[in-house]
């Protein structure tokens, strides 16, 4: 008989609770055994003992080394705190192998293409042949990742972003929703693109683009 996988989703924002639809629908259509979230773990004192959606807040994010037969998986990466996702994962001091790869059944992933440990595709996201996705990344719905693109570490994908074929985007990026990236492109490490942004040029490190065309608007 499979057993079922027990997970911890870190965060209680909007990613976060999404993420409990995919982990059901994962769990409906997994041969292998099914997923059950038992938990979400936030350093909001505010939440802890609450309960979303039906699911308790357990404890802040160092209580993650307390749980010792669980998967955990990412939630907490917005626009405003993209940053400082590398950050907050460490601080839990759980190995990357305890870390569950979430891919929603309504996506298309090609053979070729590798996805990381930790990394969360949503609904009806496509992933191109021999794409390489990092880990802890999470790609939201609708969005199309193309042939030979590389999307670096911890980097937030939002919904339907298309990324035009061998784009390299780096570690920690933040690519805004709605947002166009031509071929062959390089988008710097920790860069933010706003949403609905048209990039046709090289993107900077360490900075914010945006506009149709994507310009640059500052940086940080």
């Amino acid at each position: 008989m499979n057993q079922t996988k027990k997970i911890i989703i870190l965060g209680t924002g909007g990613t976060a609770i999404d993420i409990l639809d995919i982990i059901s629908d994962i769990g409906n259509n997994n041969k292998g055994g099914k997923l059950e979230c038992i938990g979400f773990l936030d350093d909001e004192e505010s939440k802890i003992g609450k309960t979303i959606n039906n699911v308790r807040v357990l404890g802040q994010l160092n209580m993650a080394k307390d749980y010792k037969d669980v998967y955990f998986i990412n939630g907490i990466g917005s626009p405003t705190t993209f940053l400082n996702k590398e950050k907050i994962i460490s601080k839990i001091n759980v190995s990357l192998d305890r870390f569950i790869t979430l891919i929603h059944p309504s996506s298309s992933i090609s053979k070729s293409a590798e996805i990381g440990l930790g990394s969360v595709i949503f609904q009806n996201v496509v992933v191109g042949s021999n794409a390489k996705v990092g880990k802890h990344v999470v790609i939201l719905p609708n969005t199309v990742i193309s042939h030979d693109d590389l999307v670096g570490d911890y980097t937030c994908i939002a919904g339907s972003v298309y990324i035009s074929g061998a784009v390299s985007i780096g570690g920690t990026c933040y690519i805004g929703a709605n947002t166009s990236i031509k071929e062959s492109l390089s988008i710097g490490k920790g860069a933010l693109v706003g949403m609905g942004s048209v990039v046709i040029d090289n993107v900077l490190s360490r900075s914010v683009y945006a506009g149709n065309p994507a310009k640059f608007i500052r940086g940080f």
